[in-house]
């Protein structure tokens, strides 16, 4: 199956505009509900995932099994103010590779909701799963010396992830950026037909690095799909490189 890289460049002052008329944006400012949303309706069951916005400035980037002519076709019919806050006029997109080597290394970065999910069905931050179990002091407070680190805790979450199916191993890898960020999310649908807004707390890690491609097609499928969970709300995009040299 073909895969394609799209792009476009939302309007700042209509995004923010959209989202805010329809509820869609989060107490943080987080977007990614809103052009999920966008995404939708714009382009309907062909809206590409995962993606990735990257500022106002460099706009988004997202995988999708279309072509640009399909795209394009979508992107016609849509409304104007979708169009609009999209920025669907400037919309591109090009074939990206959906066969790799195994062994070959790329760059890579992605931006990560490193989150567990418990045996309740919640989601929790990977690293307080890691560190609730370790040993308590007399005065109930995790024993500091022996908490890891928050980044050594999502670099393990994110290698595990990688290396499902034997996609990829990471070869190194930093954490750029990291913040705790509410994002929006919509609630089951009450006995009334109205879905109740959320706003869970949540790890917002960027990572950079170099990893090595395992099987080949589940480091395809891997690309396709994304990594974690909120793939469909501006995570787990993995954008490849060529691997720096040693």
């Amino acid at each position: 199956m073909s895969l394609h890289l799209m792009h476009c460049t939302p309007e700042p002052r209509a995004l923010a505009a959209w989202s805010v008329r329809h509820g869609l944006i989060s107490p943080d400012g987080d977007y990614g509900y809103a052009l999920h949303a966008l995404l939708r309706a714009a382009f309907g069951e062909a809206a590409p995932k995962p993606f990735r916005y990257l500022d106002p400035r460099r706009g988004l980037l997202a995988y999708t099994a279309a072509d640009r002519d399909r795209l394009r076709g979508h992107a016609d019919l849509a409304a104007p103010d979708i169009a609009h806050a999209l920025g669907l006029d400037a919309l591109v997109a090009r074939p990206f590779p959906s066969a790799w080597r195994s062994g070959q290394r790329l760059g890579f970065e992605v931006r990560i909701r490193p989150v567990i999910r418990t045996k309740e069905g919640r989601e929790r931050d990977a690293y307080l799963h890691a560190v609730e179990p370790l040993p308590r002091s007399t005065e109930g407070s995790a024993v500091v010396e022996n908490s890891p680190r928050r980044e050594t805790v999502y670099r393990d979450w994110l290698a595990l992830n990688m290396d499902a199916y034997g996609a990829a191993r990471l070869l190194d890898t930093t954490m750029n950026a990291f913040r705790l960020t509410r994002v929006l999310r919509r609630a089951t649908t009450d006995p009334q037909g109205k879905r109740k807004a959320r706003t869970p707390a949540g790890p917002d890690a960027l990572f950079k690095g170099q990893l090595e491609i395992g099987d080949a097609d589940a480091f395809a499928q891997l690309v396709r799909r994304g990594i974690g969970r909120h793939r469909a709300f501006g995570f787990g995009m993995l954008l490849l490189k060529p691997a720096s040299p040693c």
